[in-house]
């Protein structure tokens, strides 16, 4: 069946839009209890093999589980110098530091870039997911900006980057609605810095860990269009690029939900937090209660709720992402 309907057309807007107001209006407060885990487990992998359609909701946790970790080891071994110099202590706080020049600024972010969207990520979750899912009527919107469901095999026109894609630059005062591919010039500034390509093609820290922190100055990058200074194409505030290829994936989300409304959609919410709850988890929320055929699934770590008024509907699981899907793989249907 096409995900397309010649209904008229919806908005995504209008998905965030009917979250809100559920929340608002929402009564009988929160829950975790849809069961024991062993029935949850159970119970999730049946709706994953009967569903009419899947609809994945990730976050941040999702990456988490997959080990793309912000600070501790993995931000030590690829900006010690920078936690030495300037005294922050994970790639996130970085993102915000005043640094001293353009040259030392983009050298951060070019490191960056390329563990978090060019390297794939220490552990297989979101291969884990693929396969629970690739030959099934999915389609994923993810507030993720790491690219890493098209890198395991998910089909790009059945993805939406609500926030953006680490993978590209965009005009930092965001009048020029276009976005810039980020690869090469990533490439550049890596090895500029003395990063070494291994026999994998894979940049590691030389062994003496000799690598600058600055960039040439005719490497900082600019806008292809006008030469104006660029920046990440990341969600931060309303300069954010919602170039063409974002709005075709709104469209092609709000489709398939419209296509999909009234039938067995299971609403497969991964990793959700706190922070864009109106995003993924309240639109989830909304959808599953107006449409009694829908199963809402939260996996999280500590935060696996849902409200009471959909407690029947839905199933709570607790704890490693990345480990609740490797059960899921092993649960019999």
């Amino acid at each position: 069946m096409s995900i397309f309907s010649n209904k008229p057309k919806a908005d995504y807007a209008q998905t965030l839009t009917k979250g809100i107001y559920f929340v608002r209006g929402l009564g009988g407060g929160i829950t975790d209890n849809t069961g024991s885990r062993e029935h949850n487990l159970q119970r999730l992998k049946n709706e994953i093999e009967d569903a009419d359609a899947i609809v994945i909701g990730a976050g941040a946790g999702l990456s988490t589980a997959a080990g793309l970790i912000y600070s501790g080891e993995r931000f030590d071994h690829w900006f010690f110098d920078f936690k030495k110099r300037f005294g922050f202590a994970d790639m996130y706080s970085g993102g915000f530091y005043p640094f001293p020049d353009d040259e030392t600024r983009w050298a951060f972010w070019a490191r960056n870039i390329y563990i978090n969207r060019y390297l794939d990520p220490p552990k297989p979750t979101y291969r884990d997911l693929f396969e629970l899912v690739s030959d099934k009527n999915y389609f994923v919107i993810t507030t993720n900006v790491d690219h890493c469901f098209q890198r395991v095999g998910f089909h790009k026109q059945r993805l939406f980057y609500t926030q953006g894609d680490y993978g590209l630059f965009q005009h930092a005062d965001g009048s020029v609605g276009k976005t810039y591919d980020n690869k090469s010039w990533v490439m550049k500034a890596m090895a500029s810095q003395g990063f070494v390509l291994d026999k994998n093609g894979v940049f590691q820290v030389p062994e003496d860990r000799r690598i600058a922190m600055r960039i040439p100055r005719n490497l900082i990058p600019a806008c292809l269009d006008d030469g104006a200074p660029v920046s990440m194409n990341l969600r931060a505030d309303d300069t954010f690029v919602e170039d063409a290829g974002w709005h075709a994936a709104a469209e092609r989300y709000t489709a398939y939900l419209q296509s999909n409304e009234g039938r067995h959609v299971l609403f497969l919410e991964i990793g959700v937090g706190r922070n864009t709850p109106m995003i993924i988890k309240y639109p989830f929320w909304a959808m599953t209660a107006e449409n009694p055929n829908a199963v809402y699934a939260c996996l999280n770590y500590d935060e696996a709720v849902c409200p009471e008024q959909i407690r029947t509907q839905s199933i709570c699981l607790d704890g490693d992402s990345g480990k609740v899907i490797k059960a899921l793989i092993s649960c019999d249907g």
